[in-house]
């Protein structure tokens, strides 16, 4: 009977620590031009039991953070065409405002791009060829060490 009510206990104090972690839903800002992209990852997260936005555009990305407090963005780096880089743009606009912990997501990654993304302030940078649940594995990690 004793270890019963310590296991409840313990796995009771287990679940407050994990909720202490990471507020849910995790507020979730993507920003990708493709919309399948869009789609897939909106679904996804929002099964997961995350509060999605999404944006197609910097414009609309910057006007979604300038109303709401996001936990992580998640963004690609070319919104408009390969040759620009309006992500990166982003990812300075995002770190300038606040706490949100931003990750770059890209099919075009070079190291350059890398650099200049961390340097910018992005928190993780992925090639689009990861899992989504790497993704997800991946913020939920940085919101939860803040």
């Amino acid at each position: 009977m004793k270890n019963a009510e310590t296991q409840s206990r313990t796995s009771q104090r287990g679940k407050s620590a994990a909720a202490r972690e990471i507020r849910m839903p995790a507020r979730l800002l993507i920003v990708d031009d493709d919309e399948s992209i869009v789609f897939a990852m909106h679904d996804y997260f929002t099964e997961q039991g995350w509060d999605v936005d999404c944006a197609r555009r910097t414009e609309e990305a910057e006007l979604l953070a300038t109303s709401k407090q996001y936990d992580a963005v998640i963004t690609d780096v070319h919104l408009t065409g390969f040759r620009a880089a309006e992500g990166l743009e982003l990812v300075s606009y995002l770190r300038a405002r606040g706490a949100a912990k931003v990750i770059v997501l890209t099919a075009y990654g070079t190291s350059e791009i890398e650099r200049e993304a961390m340097h910018r302030g992005a928190h993780a940078f992925l090639q689009k060829t990861v899992p989504i649940w790497q993704v997800a594995t991946v913020a939920t990690q940085l919101i939860a060490n803040g």
